[in-house]
C-alpha cells in the first residue's frame, strides 16, 4: 500500500503544478496558488505513512542523527512520509515563487521553466528566483530618498 501512497503522492500535487505552469494567466491560478490548503491532501498522505513509522520519525527529527534518518529512509512508510513532507513543502515554496514571479512582472516564459526547475530541485530553482528577485530589485528601486529628520517633522 505504501508504494501506491508514495505514487499517489506526486500525482496530488501535479494538478496545482500544472495550473501554475500551464495556465499561469487565468485568474483561477493565482486564487489557488494562494491557497495553502493545496497542501491538505498531501499531509493527509504523510499522516498515513507517517503514522506506522511516528516512533522511528520523531527520533529522527527530534534529535538529528544521520544513521537515525538512514534507518527512517531504509523504510518504505519512513521513505513515503518523508516524500510527502518534501513533496508538500516544494509546492508551498512552488505557490510562493509563482505569486512572487507575478509580483514581479516576470513573464511566464520564464516562470515556467523555472517552476519545472523547482519540482526537480527546489534549492536551485529557490536560489534562481532569489537571484532574479535581487537584480530586478535593484534595477527597480529608484535611489531612496534620505530618511526623515526630526526638523522635517
Amino acid at each position: 500500500m505504501t508504494g501506491a501512497l508514495f505514487e499517489v503522492t506526486f500525482m496530488a500535487a501535479a494538478p496545482f503544478w500544472l495550473l501554475m505552469i500551464l495556465a499561469p494567466r487565468w485568474r483561477p491560478t493565482a486564487r489557488v496558488a494562494s491557497s495553502p490548503l493545496t497542501v491538505l491532501p498531501l499531509l493527509l498522505l504523510w499522516a498515513v505513512m507517517a503514522a506506522p513509522v511516528l516512533p522511528e520519525l520523531w527520533a529522527a527529527v527530534s534529535d538529528p542523527d544521520i544513521d537515525t534518518f538512514r534507518e527512517l529512509t531504509a523504510s518504505a512508510d519512513g521513505a513515503g512520509a518523508v516524500w510527502a513532507q518534501i513533496i508538500a513543502w516544494d509546492l508551498l515554496l512552488g505557490q510562493w515563487m509563482f505569486l512572487e514571479s507575478r509580483r514581479l512582472g516576470l513573464s511566464p516564459l520564464v516562470t515556467g521553466p523555472l517552476l519545472v526547475l523547482t519540482i526537480l530541485l527546489s534549492p536551485i530553482g529557490l536560489v534562481v528566483l532569489l537571484v532574479i528577485r535581487g537584480v530586478r530589485g535593484v534595477r527597480k528601486s529608484p535611489s531612496r530618498p534620505a530618511p526623515p529628520t526630526g526638523e522635517d517633522v
